[in-house]
């Protein structure tokens, strides 16, 4: 519990300090590279990702080395399809859609480095452990690239995806990464829920990636296949179903999804 309070606090300041950072021009890149608009047409600054990608990983270099590369690496093919995506293409089936005819973008580039994350949080896992095999690595890796991937999705509101990282990282406290994302979420929520600031692909991915190793290291082999079979459904109803229509249409849900926002 020690060290997830310590996670959570020092997620916190790092955030903080990213996001100041970026206020008075320090980052490099300058901060007009992260501007975007949002589905509103406002424009925002994605320096939001950055900063929970910094604050996420920064505590965990000292208590899950492994974690951090993987929330690192989820992070930076989230920045690579931020700063220089396609818009035209969109989806997982998109996606695959143009590698059939031949075109790597940078969306199946995305695809390969979360898995890659994956694996590396999967190495570790069970390394203390008697419960390591061949499924559970397996289990482990599909959970952190898919936890990213479908942290993404939800990034389509102010305030939606982290208040759903919230949601999932609660009864996960007790692990470093999910601590580490209930303190940057502190941080970074009133500005997201206001419309200053988003996640974009670098944040939600680096989110999602967190919350899917901490998952991971809470659930058995068997509690993991189900956890990403979870994902996995979701990430292919989104495929064919609007979530935002769903959560429009179910009145709780809709009441969650605004709750803060200005």
């Amino acid at each position: 519990m020690l060290l997830g309070a310590l996670a959570g606090l020092t997620a916190a300041a790092l955030s903080a300090a990213v996001v100041r950072a970026d206020e008075r021009g320090l980052l490099p890149g300058g901060g007009r590279r992260w501007l975007r608009r949002n589905h509103r047409g406002d424009e925002v600054t994605l320096i939001e990702g950055v900063a929970l990608s910094v604050g996420v990983a920064a505590p965990l270099v000292v208590l899950d080395p492994p974690v951090t590369a993987a929330v690192l690496l989820a992070a930076g093919a989230g920045a690579l399809d931020d700063l220089d995506g396609r818009t035209d293409v969109k989806g997982l089936r998109g996606h695959l859609g143009a590698l059939r005819r031949g075109e790597v973008t940078t969306g199946v580039l995305k695809i390969a480095v979360l898995g890659a994350a994956g694996t590396v949080a999967a190495a570790a896992t069970d390394r203390h452990t008697s419960r390591r095999s061949v499924g559970a690595g397996v289990a482990t890796a599909g959970l952190v690239a898919g936890a990213a991937n479908l942290a993404n999705l939800f990034d389509l509101r102010p305030g939606r995806a982290l208040k759903v990282g919230v949601l999932a990282a609660v009864p996960l406290a007790r692990r470093p990464p999910a601590a580490a994302v209930l303190g940057a979420t502190a941080t970074l929520l009133p500005d997201d829920l206001r419309a200053r600031t988003m996640l974009g692909d670098t944040g939600a991915n680096a989110l999602g990636a967190a919350l899917g190793a901490a998952a991971a290291q809470a659930l058995p082999p068997g509690g993991r296949w189900a956890c990403l079979a979870g994902v996995a459904g979701l990430t292919l109803l989104s495929e064919r179903v609007s979530f935002t229509r769903v959560i429009e249409a179910t009145p709780a849900l809709r009441e969650l999804d605004a709750w803060g926002r200005r």
